[in-house]
């Protein structure tokens, strides 16, 4: 267990994630977010729920017109004030932070605030499990 308080972002991260056909990406991949990224900085993050809203009923709108929809682009929908963490952030702090806000992932930038990756609550578990049951499967002690 005391092995996961050292552990670190980088190390467990999700990388290269493609923001083309978000639809697609989200039912393909099942992430919960993307960042999304103009001249290589990060400017926001798209999740599902940010997508799922395009499509609600209105009093203005009964039907949404799926195919004006479909055109949107993603920095037209995507959150531009979001929580993210850096590459040497330690999971402690990342899972804080999760727990806290109820984020179910988040970007991982660098110092030149560009995208590293992408942890999430699966990465953390993962992280955690690793570092109490160790790699023979039995509980570590240390």
């Amino acid at each position: 267990m005391y092995t996961f308080i050292e552990q670190i972002v980088a190390d467990h991260m999700t990388r290269s994630v493609s923001l083309r056909e978000l639809g697609d990406l989200f039912e393909k991949d099942d992430f919960n977010a993307y960042p999304v990224e103009e001249g290589s900085q990060v400017v926001g993050l798209v999740s599902k729920f940010d997508y799922l809203a395009c499509f609600i009923f209105t009093p203005a709108h009964m039907i949404p017109r799926y195919d004006e929809l479909m055109k949107r682009t993603v920095a037209d929908v995507m959150t531009s004030e979001f929580i993210y963490v850096g590459g040497d952030t330690k999971l402690t702090r990342v899972l804080q932070l999760m727990v806290d806000h109820r984020l179910r992932s988040m970007p991982v930038i660098d110092s030149d605030q560009r995208l590293a990756g992408m942890i999430s609550r699966e990465d953390v578990m993962r992280a955690l499990q690793r570092c109490v049951y160790g790699k023979g499967g039995s509980l570590n002690s240390s």
